[in-house]
This record gives C-alpha cells, structure tokens and sequence, in this order.
C-alpha cells in the first residue's frame, strides 16, 4: 500500500513530495524534493505525517480500496503512542 501527498520541508520551505508505504507490516516514510528525483528515507516521521496517513486509509476504507481494519488500528495506536511521548505528564 503507497499514501502520496505533498507539503513544505519545514527547513527549507521548499515544496517536497513525501510517501508512506506499507509493507510486510512496517511503514516506511520517503520524500523527495524535485518531482522524478530519488526517494530518501525520512526517520522517524512527524506525527503530522502519521495523521495524513489515517485520513488517507480512513478515506480509502470508506471505498474498500485494499484497506482492512487492522490498518487503520495501527496507525492509531501509533498515533496515541506518539502523541503520550510528545505531551508532558501532568
């Protein structure tokens, strides 16, 4: 499974294309700068990356497009688990 989308390198503020792909269970996170140029892997993605990611696959399941439940349930616990980390304990 590939999500592509496009957004701005925060350092930069150039345009930069990115892709979430899925395979064998593990996601890969990839962006590029110039539209044919080569993919380099993007560690560790932002928890705005994973979020576009679960609109994307809750957008997709809607329509029955390859992705099943336990897709959309890892990348929300993955999510959640993110979001524990970055939040300061009160």
């Amino acid at each position: 499974m590939e999500i592509k989308w496009t957004d701005h390198d925060p350092l930069s503020g150039e345009k930069r294309y990115l892709r979430a792909v899925r395979f064998a269970g593990f996601w890969k996170f990839q962006y590029r700068s110039t539209r044919r140029g080569i993919w380099t892997r993007l560690h560790p993605p932002s928890l705005d990356m994973w979020e576009i990611v679960l609109d994307a696959l809750q957008r997709r399941y809607r329509r029955r497009e390859g992705v099943s439940d336990e897709d959309i349930q890892q990348v929300a616990r993955i999510i959640h688990e993110l979001r524990a980390r970055l939040e300061p304990e009160e």
